[in-house]
């Protein structure tokens, strides 16, 4: 199989037949022969999207998203990230997801900018070498985040709160971690507090459900907390005893399964319309449970 490094570290040249890539969609695997650039482009731009395409990134979308990969010295860049990468245990078929994610990773300085992100991995969060490549593949974000001006402010924030799991962090919420403290984090936890609840429960529920901190307050809390009261006549007792209502969907779950209460006249706990499985539900609901929605467990 052609490696990046044969194939793109060392590109050959051209065949004189090359036709468009039209490709839009995600991150092609690595044994993906790759689609080549049009024959009227520059010399440095044909090799710069067979080099993309060759690692099975969406050449289109990367270079768009960042216009530095045609720069003179991007091959050079590439060449560095993709031997420090490897130096840090993240393989080659890992790389066209992160690659496709960020495409900033690319063109990023191996010293001050990415070699940072793996002391903080290590000597912030405790996270082991052997496991950077887990931390990396559930959030590439990382890779493109200041260390110094957004991932410790943001997790100084986050323990403020009272977030003092390390391996949570890392492993499960790592998201949080390339979040804006002013823009993203802060925002969200006052909207809750304006629900009408103390910053205490709003904090204890963002705890008990960090995904809180990643949906949208337009898209998600608003038309949630809205069906929740006016249609569902629920109240803030309800978030705070079961956060994780916001961590449904509005039309596939929480429309469906309480229309389905209402028609046939039967009370279940929120928590168990929501959280129980398909099958399970339809045993609520046919088995004639007699509990009320908003009831406490």
């Amino acid at each position: 199989m052609p490696t990046i490094h044969s194939l793109c570290l060392n590109p050959t040249p051209l065949p004189s037949n090359f036709t468009p890539s039209s490709s839009q969609n995600a991150p092609r695997p690595l044994q993906r022969l790759p689609l080549p650039p049009p024959p009227d482009l520059p010399a440095h731009v044909k090799e710069r999207i067979l080099c993309l395409e060759i690692m099975g990134v969406d050449s289109g979308r990367a270079i768009t998203r960042n216009p530095s990969l045609l720069s003179p010295s991007a091959l050079d860049s590439i060449r560095s990230v993709v031997s420090f990468l490897r130096s840090k245990g993240i393989p080659d078929k890992d790389m066209p997801r992160i690659f496709g994610m960020c495409p900033a990773v690319l063109t990023s300085d191996v010293r001050s900018e990415l070699a940072p992100v793996f002391r903080f991995l290590s000597e912030d969060l405790g996270v082991p070498e052997r496991n950077h490549r887990v931390v990396v593949n559930k959030c590439p974000r990382l890779l493109v985040s200041s260390v110094r001006d957004q991932l410790r402010p943001a997790l100084t924030y986050l323990r403020r709160l009272g977030f003092e799991d390390n391996e949570a962090m890392a492993y499960q919420d790592p998201v949080l971690l390339v979040s804006s403290v002013e823009r993203t984090l802060q925002p969200k936890l006052q909207y809750l507090v304006g629900l009408g609840m103390t910053r205490e429960e709003a904090v204890e529920m963002v705890l008990r459900c960090p995904g809180l901190f990643t949906f949208s307050i337009e898209n998600n809390f608003k038309p949630k907390y809205q069906y929740l009261v006016d249609e569902m006549g629920g109240s803030l007792e309800d978030l705070k005893r079961f956060p994780q209502y916001f961590a449904f969907s509005l039309e596939k779950r929480i429309k469906p399964r309480w229309e389905m209460l209402v028609e046939t006249g039967v009370n279940v706990t929120l928590n168990l319309m929501l959280k129980s499985t398909d099958e399970e539900f339809r045993e609520l609901v046919f088995g004639g449970k007699e509990k009320h929605p908003h009831s406490s467990d």
